[in-house]
Formats: C-alpha cells, structure tokens, sequence
C-alpha cells in the first residue's frame, strides 16, 4: 500500500511540474506587460470602462450560497425573512470565493459582534438598500460598472451607481477638510502602478451586503495595476485599529469593457427608495 501511495505521489508531482512550468512565463509575462501610455506619454492609459466580475458586492468573505442575506428561524433550519420571502431565487444569495487574502477579515471580538448583527438587520441598515454613496473600496466590485476619465494631468473616477464621482488628486491638499461618503483620494505613481490613499472616509458605508464594516478610522491604500490588454489587478489595503486587529488585504480583476458596451448607464436611484424611506409621510399612505 506504502509503495502505491509513493508511486502515485510521484506521479501527482511528475504531472504538476509541467503546469508549474507554464505558469511560471505566465506569471513573468503578466508582471512584464506593458501597457499602452497615457495622455501624458508616460503612464499607462487607464481611461475607459472597468468592471469586476466577482460575487463580492454579497459578501467579500468565501461564502456559500445561500436562500437570502436576512434569514430567520424556521421549524428545522433557518429561511428567508418574512420581508424578502417572496423574492424567491431573485433574492439568494450566489456563492463567492471571496476577495478578502487569508480568506477571513481580522476583526475585534467586539467589531465581529456588531458585524453579525449587521447581517441579522440588513435590510434596514445595508447603506446600499437605501442608495446612499458606496464608499470605497466598495464602490469599485458593485454589480455596476465605472469609468476612469484620465487626462495629462488629472484623473476622474465616474460610478454607475447612484452617479458617485471620485476625483483623483495628484498633489496633496492635506488632511480632509471634512469626512465624507467618498473619501478624498490622493494618487501617485510607483512604475506602472497607480498608488492611491483613501481618507477622510464616513463611518456609514460598508463593504458589501453581509454586513461588514469599518469605522471613521478606515484609510485605504489601493494599487491599481494593468496585467493585460483589458484588465487592470485592483488590491487594496484596509487600516483601521478602531474595528480590525491588524491592516489586511483583498485583491480582484477588474475587466474593461469594449463595443457598445464601453459607457454608463444612468442608475440614480435616489428617486427609487423614496417610497420606502418617505411612503410613510403621505398623507394617505398606500397599503
């Protein structure tokens, strides 16, 4: 039996190695690239229209899927809240390998406690139910896509979503003057890289629909990084003492868009919850 499992090790490893050896140029040619130069001819061309293509707008942890994102107690396990029950599949939740490295977020025992309590209350206190600004990193893995306008000296951000606008800075303005749904963001260049550091962030936004979150303490360090023709590594370092025992790190593609299919959609959607955050205010509310 030994001499079966050595044999067969020595398979596994003889049949690993070619792969290894191809991912290796792989991983060289990806680090090599060299991107077309930007308006200003010496950085890459950022401009146009990006999207993830992840499950992490859900849940950036490693998640299974699942019946709903608010669930509660059943007669053998849990099911759907009463408030989204009738959505059905259109309300489950798709499963996701995460884009949180390590796979888990170093919470506090106390952040972790309100985090579960976030996900019990969702629908009531996910920021994005009621179409208030993503924040970022969120605003960058949505379901909707954005575009960078890039121009010799200046970067804008545009989202899909709610119509958030970030402008890139490229020489620093101090501290925020006052925190905000976006931040301020300030960039530079490392190589190929675009550096930005995120500050002056409110305490409101979250990183996705399960419930985790951060306090007005959060600076985000993101590194944007073309690989490709059409795709640009995102990764982004969390630092907040206030909710996280230590910085960590996700990491995800962002794919560019192409055809008819390169522009924003207009998604203002102030005007969609305005039933559900004032429909109580009619005089005659509706039943």
């Amino acid at each position: 039996m030994k001499s079966i499992v050595a044999a067969l090790a020595v398979v596994g490893l003889a049949a690993a190695a070619p792969v290894a050896a191809q991912a290796q140029p792989k991983a060289k040619a990806a680090a090599a690239y060299k991107a077309p130069r930007g308006p200003d001819g010496k950085h890459p061309d950022l401009n146009g229209v990006w999207q993830a293509m992840n499950s992490a707008n859900w849940d950036i942890e490693p998640h299974a899927a699942r019946a709903a994102l608010q669930m509660r107690p059943g007669p053998y396990n849990p099911v759907p809240a009463k408030a989204v029950v009738a959505l059905g599949a259109v309300g489950a939740v798709p499963g996701g390998l995460g884009i949180v490295e390590g796979g888990e977020i170093p919470y506090t025992a106390d952040a972790k406690k309100q985090r579960d309590a976030n996900r019990e209350d969702y629908l009531n206190l996910d920021p994005e139910v009621k179409c208030y600004l993503p924040g970022v990193p969120r605003a960058n893995y949505m379901h909707l896509p954005f575009q960078i306008f890039q121009s010799e000296k200046s970067m804008i951000v545009a989202y899909e979503y709610a119509g958030a606008v970030r402008n890139i800075l490229f020489t620093d303005p101090g501290p925020a003057p006052v925190d905000s749904w976006m931040g301020q963001s300030v960039a530079t260049w490392d190589g190929d890289t675009l550096v930005v550091k995120v500050t002056g962030m409110n305490d409101r936004t979250w990183f996705d629909r399960a419930g985790n979150f951060h306090s007005d303490q959060m600076t985000v360090e993101e590194r944007w990084t073309p690989t490709g023709p059409g795709t640009i590594r995102y990764e982004a370092t969390i630092t907040d003492p206030a909710t996280f025992t230590k910085p960590w790190k996700m990491s995800f593609n962002l794919y560019k868009r192409v055809g008819e299919d390169a522009r924003l959609n207009q998604f203002k959607c102030v005007e969609f919850v305005e039933e559900l955050m004032y429909g109580d205010l009619r005089k005659e509310p509706l039943k």
